[in-house]
């Protein structure tokens, strides 16, 4: 029973991706972050897309330079958002 869902499930997705192929780039890269987050729920591992690689690299450099928000930067986040 197992081996029959497995191959239809196999064969929708089959049949999806083709029709997949024709989304906006935008529809795609959200099918694409959503099967990054169900992957990482399933495994615990998180894999980075290639466009949140830079800014968590940027971040880490500013910390290793030392460069952090003061605590009036913090204070006024907050205040934009209305904590």
């Amino acid at each position: 029973m197992e081996t029959r869902y497995n191959l239809a499930m196999i064969s929708a997705l089959k049949q999806m991706l083709q029709t997949i192929e024709s989304w906006p780039p935008e529809d795609q890269q959200a099918l694409a972050e959503a099967a990054r987050e169900i992957e990482a729920e399933r495994t615990g591992v998180y894999v980075m897309s290639p466009e949140e690689e830079s800014p968590v690299e940027e971040g880490l450099a500013q910390a290793d330079r030392g460069e952090f928000a003061s605590d009036d930067e913090i204070a006024a986040l907050w205040r934009r958002r209305g904590k």
